[in-house]
Parts: C-alpha cells; sequence; structure tokens
C-alpha cells in the first residue's frame, strides 16, 4: 500500500513538470522564405531581416502575440520557385500550429502554391506582389495581396507621370518605356499598362531584361534611340543597379524613370552614386527609422543582441518592407484569435483573420507606426485593400528617400475589369465556383 502511494506520488511528481512544459509548448508556426542567397541576395536579406526583427519585437516585448510565443521556420529559396516550393513542402507541417500563412516574397512561388495552399487550407499574404487578380476574393479565398497590387500600381505611375504633363489629357502622343525582369513579376503590369495605352492614347513600349539582369546594354541603346519621355522599371536584385547606371550613362533624366516599389530601395541607387539623385520608385510606406516602433526594436531586440541584421541599416526601405509585411501578418493572427475565441490558431482561423482584417490609424499609432503607412480594411470581395500609391524620391546627397507625392487612389475602372477577366478565366480552368460573399 505504501509502495502504491509512493509509486503514484512519484508519477504525479514526474507528471507536473510534463503538464508544465506542454501547456508552455503552443507556438505560432511562421515560415519564413528566405533568401539571403544568390543573385537576389543585396534585397531579400533586407527584407528577411525587417521581418524577423518585428518578430523577434513582440515575443521579447510581448511575449508573443497575445502571450503566445512566435515559432519562426526560415527556409532559403535562394529566389528559385523550385526551391521555395520545396521549402513550402518541408515547412507547412511544423508542430505545434502547422504553418499558419506563407509570405513567398517571389511572384513565381506565389503561383505555384496558390493552388497548394487551397488544398492545405493555409493563407498566402503575397504583399503587394503576386497574381493581381487573386484580389478576387470571391475566387481566391487563401490568397491576399494587400496593400495594393501591381496593376494598381502601374495605374498610379501613369496618374503621376499625368500630373507632371499637365493633365491625363497631355498623355496622347507620349511614350513611356516599360523596362521589366522577364519572369512572372516583370511581365505583371503589360495588361494594364496596354489598357491605359489605348485609353489615354499614349504608345508603349516594351523591353525585357532576362534573369539576372547584368546585361542592358541594348536595351538602354534603343532607349536612347527612341528617346521615350518616361521609362517605367519592374525590377529586381542587380537588374536595378544596372539599369540606374546605363541611364546615367546615356544620360536620360532620372526625374523621369519611376521604378516598381521593388525597385526603389537603397541597393539600386547607392551603386550609381550622384548619378542617382532624383530617381523615383512607387512606395506604400515611409522610409527611415524615426518610429516609434524602431526605437522598440532597438530597445528590445538589438540591445539584447537578437537582431537578424546591423543595426544601423535599421529603416532602410526594404528592412520597412519586411516589418510592414510582418506587422500585417501579427495583426491577421492576433484577429484570428479575437474572432474565434481561441490562441490555439490554425491556417483557416488565420485566413479569416485576413479577411476580416481592419488596421485602422489608430491602431498603427499603438503599434508606433503612425503616419508610417495608411490604414487597411480586408474584405471576402476584396483582397487588395485600399490599393493607394506614393512616389519616392532619391537624394543622392542625403543619401536617402523621401516620399514626394500625395498616395494615389488606383484607376479601377481600368484594374476593374482586368481583375474580374483574369480571375473568371481562373475559375474556369480551375473548377472554382466563386463565393457569394453577401
Amino acid at each position: 500500500m505504501k509502495f502504491t502511494r509512493l509509486a503514484t506520488c512519484a508519477a504525479a511528481a514526474l507528471a507536473l513538470p510534463l503538464m508544465a512544459s506542454a501547456a508552455k509548448a503552443y507556438e505560432l508556426v511562421i515560415p519564413t522564405l528566405d533568401y539571403r542567397t544568390g543573385p537576389y541576395a543585396p534585397n531579400g536579406i533586407p527584407f528577411a531581416n525587417g521581418f524577423t526583427d518585428w518578430m523577434n519585437l513582440l515575443n521579447e516585448r510581448d511575449g508573443g502575440i497575445e502571450g503566445v510565443k512566435i515559432k519562426l521556420v526560415p527556409c532559403e529559396t535562394a529566389y528559385n520557385t523550385k526551391q521555395g516550393v520545396e521549402c513550402y513542402e518541408n515547412t507547412k507541417n511544423v508542430q505545434p500550429s502547422g504553418a499558419l500563412v506563407y509570405q513567398p516574397l517571389s511572384t513565381g512561388i506565389t503561383y505555384q502554391l496558390i493552388p497548394k495552399t487551397a488544398v492545405d487550407k493555409i493563407p498566402v499574404f503575397s504583399m503587394g506582389y503576386g497574381r493581381t487578380s487573386a484580389a478576387n476574393g470571391k475566387i481566391f479565398p487563401w490568397v491576399f495581396n494587400f496593400p495594393a497590387t501591381y496593376w494598381s500600381q502601374a495605374t498610379v505611375l501613369v496618374q503621376y507621370i499625368a500630373d507632371q504633363e499637365g493633365g491625363m489629357g497631355n498623355l496622347k502622343d507620349k511614350k513611356i518605356a516599360l523596362v521589366h525582369h522577364n519572369s512572372a513579376y516583370g511581365r505583371e503590369p503589360i495588361r494594364t499598362l496596354e489598357s491605359m495605352s489605348m485609353k489615354f492614347g499614349f504608345d508603349l513600349m516594351v523591353l525585357p531584361v532576362d534573369h539576372p539582369g547584368q546585361e542592358q546594354k541594348a536595351t538602354w541603346l534603343q532607349i536612347r534611340k527612341e528617346r521615350p519621355d518616361w521609362v517605367l522599371m519592374w525590377g529586381w536584385g542587380v537588374m536595378n543597379q544596372v539599369a540606374i547606371k546605363e541611364a546615367a550613362s546615356i544620360r536620360y533624366p532620372m526625374d523621369h524613370f519611376i521604378g516598381v516599389w521593388w525597385s526603389g530601395s537603397e541597393n539600386d541607387v547607392l551603386p550609381a552614386g550622384a548619378a542617382a539623385d532624383g530617381y523615383l520608385s512607387g512606395a506604400f510606406h515611409a522610409p527611415g527609422d524615426n518610429f516609434p516602433a524602431h526605437n522598440d526594436i532597438k530597445k528590445h531586440v538589438y540591445d539584447k543582441g537578437k537582431g537578424a541584421g546591423d543595426r544601423d541599416r535599421i529603416g532602410e526601405v526594404l528592412y520597412n518592407r519586411g516589418l510592414v509585411a510582418a506587422m500585417w501578418t501579427t495583426e491577421a493572427i492576433r484577429n484570428a484569435m479575437k474572432i474565434h475565441g481561441t490562441k490555439e490558431v490554425r491556417g483557416p482561423h488565420v485566413r479569416d483573420g485576413f479577411e476580416s482584417l481592419e488596421v485602422s490609424e489608430a491602431r498603427l499609432k499603438e503599434l508606433g507606426l503612425e503616419g508610417f503607412t495608411y490604414g487597411i480594411k480586408i474584405t471576402c470581395e476584396n483582397h487588395e485593400g485600399p490599393g493607394k500609391v506614393a512616389v519616392q524620391r532619391w537624394d543622392a546627397k542625403a543619401k536617402k528617400w523621401s516620399i514626394a507625392s500625395k498616395f494615389y487612389e488606383p484607376l479601377r475602372d481600368v484594374t476593374g475589369p482586368l481583375i474580374a477577366e483574369d480571375s473568371a478565366q481562373f475559375a474556369k480552368e480551375n473548377n472554382v465556383t466563386p463565393r457569394d460573399c453577401k
């Protein structure tokens, strides 16, 4: 009898730490598809650092999201689509929660994951990239591409050009060139620009640049010959640096050269030195580290030796891009916990958190990001959000970016029909029945 009681007590004593361990075991699994190697690493690294630092900030300062720790699972894609898909397969079932969301950071990888994640019931947050027509939540319930798409950005950049030319009516007979990465990513804006070319009467030159983009002499000789009034660029990585240097070599005016928001980082302009002064790009958030959230990252993450990168690179454009991606991701998870009444969320819960996500200006202030970006509200029908884009300008002397325009509304009369057509074609090809969002 005494032995039995002792055995029972011993078993109970052993169970207590196990139970305590189990109680603490639940973590929020977020894979990070990084590329810190390969030709695109100079741009992939700061994004990954900003994303990781925000997650570490929440863990160090707040104990995670609503007190539940975040478990980051990095996987190196080298910006290679096949490798990215392998990363997905290798991380989607990581326990205890399973992957809660994917940020592929590649249009090619995003296209491959769209059908897979719908089956596995894991949301994709392709922030400002990927398949533009995924903005139609009726047909793409598992994909979110807010705060704006490439097609919206294309309409904004044309509006900016029109403002510099004295109005939309003055676009007639102007010549606009598109220098683009010869990939699914780089080709995304072509249909929108073609539609606007017909609508507003400007001539469009389309000039593809093959991966990785180091050979552009012929492209810029053609630009020198054709003398377009404006040049737009959909580039990435070393392609951006080379394009800006080549533009400078033919003395193309930088204040008439506008990159997509992935062609507007410090990495893209610094190699050209003073010649890059006045270069422009799209933007949906501010540059710089003069926000309370950055101060918190320095205090709670870098002062503890847990920063993902170099302290003096906090606030660079692509660092801030990763930070804002992480912020919206974690706010969606927080929203999922709230609407489902549980902290042990899974992929389907987080999908719901994204689809009813609202991050107001007041909430941005609470997060230490007042004025950093604009408020968003996502709905069943609209997974793109507001679609607003500004233009930023590079000051080579000060070596910094600054917002140089208002935040333009997209031309939805241009993008709407294109999104409807493309998403309907996807639904037909994949036997998708559109949801009734009512």
